[in-house]
């Protein structure tokens, strides 16, 4: 059995809010295990390499979220966003890639596994208590992808980023999917 939250420990306490942190937990439970082990582009070709191998897409959540951290230690660029926001946009970053694979491990990336991400969180966590939060947590999922939003065929599956927090959650995602960039996990903070 894999300890989900354990692997996400350090992620999980740059999330102040005890609400926000305890939502987070909830829902990496959601994780099914093959997003532990696999790498973060099924073909190697869109990833640096710290991203690819086993556990691959796990370090590139973690340094998507590293990323965002870093971030925020800026005003000029994270300014507007207060607390919550900020707490927000982690929780979305630690499950953006949740079902990658889909909710049954495919062998290739699921087009539209950020629409599929939103809705399973939506469907399964039903307390009212994560309602205010899930309205804010799944439009920055199901958003991530940026304009890598549609089928090879041209058909639209997740919706283009428009608010200030999902074009923040789609730009860490793709900072940590760039090849340019290494991700130093040694170093916290």
């Amino acid at each position: 059995m894999t300890d989900k939250r354990g692997l996400f420990a350090y992620e999980l306490n740059l999330i102040k809010s005890p609400q926000i942190r305890h939502f987070a937990q909830k829902a990496i439970e959601l994780i099914p295990d093959y997003f532990f082990t696999i790498p973060a582009s099924s073909t190697g070709k869109h990833h640096p390499s710290y991203a690819l191998g086993e556990g691959g897409l796990l370090r590139h959540t973690k340094a998507a979220v590293r990323i965002a951290d870093a971030l925020f230690r800026n005003d000029t660029v994270t300014g507007k966003f207060d607390r919550d926001s900020k707490d927000v946009m982690l929780a979305a970053l630690i499950l953006h890639d949740g079902l990658k694979s889909g909710l049954l491990k495919e062998t290739y990336t699921v087009e539209n596994h950020a629409a599929l991400m939103a809705a399973h969180l939506k469907n399964t966590m039903t307390s009212e208590r994560y309602d205010s939060i899930l309205d804010r947590v799944c439009p920055l999922i199901a958003s991530h992808m940026g304009q890598w939003n549609k089928s090879r065929e041209g058909v639209e599956h997740s919706p283009l980023p428009r608010t200030a927090e999902e074009r923040f959650v789609h730009m860490c995602d793709y900072l940590a999917s760039r090849k340019i960039i290494e991700v130093n996990f040694e170093v916290e903070g």
